[in-house]
């Protein structure tokens, strides 16, 4: 299994930097986009320079629906053509429309497997509804996130219904419990985590930076 970060806050010299994140899965045969970042013209150069091509995309994963997720959606349709878009069923009448022009609309509600190896928690939280990535590997679950609005702990256990779990990668926001990450083998914050640095500096051993451009290898 590889993870690509696509686009997140900072970035690897050459690459596009900017308040949002993407990442690519590629895992079972299947390369899935999580989130589109905010700039569709920016996430499609920093697939260039890691060597992605938009038409090989199997499918594109949307956590929720604010801009710095979900921005770069239309743009990247507008290359990839009629793929697969996985989305919360929470998101408006509206967008999922608009959506469903460009793609093949799947809307998500329960915890569901949506290609071989990889799941989706459902949607999770109240305030703001986000489903999250789960993909089985040989060593354990690894967990996409994008900002755990639902709360970190929440999503872990429920990516745990699917088995143990090895790692998390992606927005923790406003994290703080950090005891919860203990048991963890790789630990990736990325984006919104506002813990970022007590997180590498607590579990260096299971930390590992994001960037746009890193690729992580499991």
């Amino acid at each position: 299994m590889r993870i690509s970060v696509v686009y997140d806050n900072e970035a690897l010299d050459g690459f596009c930097s900017g308040w949002a994140f993407s990442c690519l899965v590629e895992a079972h045969g299947k390369k899935l986009l999580f989130d589109t970042g905010w700039s569709g013209t920016q996430l499609v150069s920093n697939m260039a320079k890691l060597g992605v091509a938009p038409k090989s995309i199997d499918a594109i994963f949307i956590s929720h629906d604010h801009w710095d997720h979900a921005g770069g959606l239309a743009y990247l349709l507008g290359v990839t053509g009629n793929i697969p878009v996985f989305v919360p069923c929470s998101f408006s009448t509206h967008l999922k429309e608009e959506i469903g022009k460009l793609s093949k609309l799947v809307e998500v509600s329960d915890a569901v497997e949506m290609l071989p190896g990889l799941f989706s928690t459902g949607e999770l939280g109240s305030i703001v509804k986000e489903q999250s990535l789960v993909v089985k590997t040989d060593k354990g679950n690894i967990v996409v996130c994008g900002c755990s609005h639902p709360g970190v702990e929440n999503i872990l256990q429920k990516a745990r219904s699917f088995g143990e779990v090895y790692g998390i990668i992606g927005g923790l926001h406003g994290f703080d419990n950090l005891e919860a990450l203990g048991q963890l083998k790789l630990l990736v914050p990325c984006h919104c985590t506002q813990k970022k640095k007590e997180i590498m500096e607590r579990f260096p051993d299971a930390s590992k930076e994001c960037k746009a451009g890193t690729a992580i290898e499991i």
